[in-house]
């Protein structure tokens, strides 16, 4: 069987697991693909290989590609948005130091409550807190200064590799990071930090990678894009079988991958983090998800909200940038491409983000369709229409 090939462009992290298991378990050549996994050492390697056709498609933070419709860090072209590869994911960690100061002021490290976590840092804190963030236009950005926005607290935010992130806590560089598992972790293997919370803690349903291409080969492929996007989808949908779980660990933590133990990738799937060298635990239901709840679907409103926060910052006008970024969600093609894969579609493109506090059946094509809470920590809701 002759196979296409196409190059898709990584940063080694567990919502990469998508991509690599349409690549391992078969799903990409039965659509007749063949992917030539390429591995990038930091967010703007990729996003640069990318830009200029050293991969057709890859593994990207999520506000990347509203970034660019928006004119912001050095759009050279535009990027489609294709579909969500995973939700969560992200932890937020301190320094020991600071894990100790938070101890003696009562803090219980529950693993849940943004609000008193945020309440404790302040008080905790020594001066400026240097906190690690993997690029700038990341969702790890976009919670972190939402979480700590009006807190009184002197913060700045540090670029650092989503891999280098461990050692540049254990060196001091930092005081704090949010970063995607498993190198939340791996600091608290290390010894060198204690996690203080889930980024679904701060938005439950926070969308953290995209498969992403440019629009010129989607235009150009739209067969290829198709088949790549049912590969990823069910791909998606055999992560979220329990017992797949383990299988998937194993695999992505081969050094040509994530690289790190099985055990410390296969905890974070499970939902079940340690999250200190005592070796506390805390059960975090959704800690990262792929499928189910339209996990995968690209929705307009969730892109408008990276949107609406990069233009308040850098003093863009609201309603174009919105629209910008709305136009780059391409629910077109996920509507086309993989209804013939079984998958069950909304009936809107768009909805109220953080509304949902219980599971909530809403209209879908197949009338099937329950979607997780999306609630952020402050109880607001975001409505894209009154831009």
């Amino acid at each position: 069987m002759n196979l296409t090939s196409v190059r898709v462009g990584f940063v080694p992290l567990l919502d990469l697991a998508p991509i690599v298991i349409a690549h391992e378990m078969g799903f990409a050549a039965a659509e007749g693909l063949a992917l030539d996994l390429q591995r990038a050492p930091s967010w703007s390697s990729l996003r640069d290989m990318l830009l200029w056709g050293q991969v057709n498609v890859a593994q990207m933070l999520a506000p990347v590609p509203v970034a660019m419709a928006l004119g912001l860090g050095g759009a050279v072209a535009r990027l489609d948005v294709l579909q969500v590869l995973s939700i969560n994911g992200d932890v937020v960690g301190v320094s020991q130091g600071l894990a100790d100061r938070l101890r003696a002021i009562g803090h219980d490290f529950a693993f849940t409550h943004a609000g008193s976590a945020k309440a404790a840092l302040v008080a905790a804190s020594r001066g400026r807190l240097r906190i690690g963030v993997p690029f700038p236009f990341s969702t790890h950005v976009e919670l972190v200064n939402y979480w700590l926005r009006d807190a009184g607290l002197d913060y700045e935010l540090c670029t650092i590799p989503p891999p280098r992130m461990a050692d540049a806590l254990a060196a001091g560089e930092v005081d704090a990071f949010c970063v995607g598992e498993p190198w939340g972790s791996v600091a608290v293997e290390l010894g060198a930090g204690t996690l203080l919370l889930p980024s679904r803690a701060i938005w439950a349903v926070a969308p953290e990678k995209v498969l992403a291409a440019r629009h010129d080969w989607v235009y150009a492929n739209p067969a290829l894009t198709g088949c790549l996007m049912r590969a990823i989808w069910r791909a998606a949908r055999w992560l979220s079988v329990p017992e797949n779980r383990l299988i998937a660990s194993e695999i992505l933590a081969r050094p040509e991958y994530v690289n790190t133990p099985v055990d410390v990738l296969d905890r974070a799937l499970r939902g079940e983090m340690v999250i200190s060298p005592q070796g506390e635990i805390r059960q975090v239901p959704d800690m990262i998800r792929f499928f189910d709840g339209a996990a995968s679907f690209p929705w307009r409103s969730q892109a408008a909200w990276f949107a609406a926060r990069l233009a308040a910052r850098h003093g863009l006008d609201p309603a174009t940038s919105l629209a910008a970024a709305k136009a780059i969600c391409r629910t077109d093609l996920y509507r086309q491409n993989l209804r013939t894969a079984g998958a069950d579609l909304p009936g809107a493109s768009e909805k109220l983000e953080g509304s949902l506090h219980h599971p909530t059946a809403v209209a879908s094509e197949r009338g099937q369709m329950i979607l997780a809470p999306d609630a952020f920590f402050d109880g607001q809701i975001f409505d894209s229409s009154r831009y």
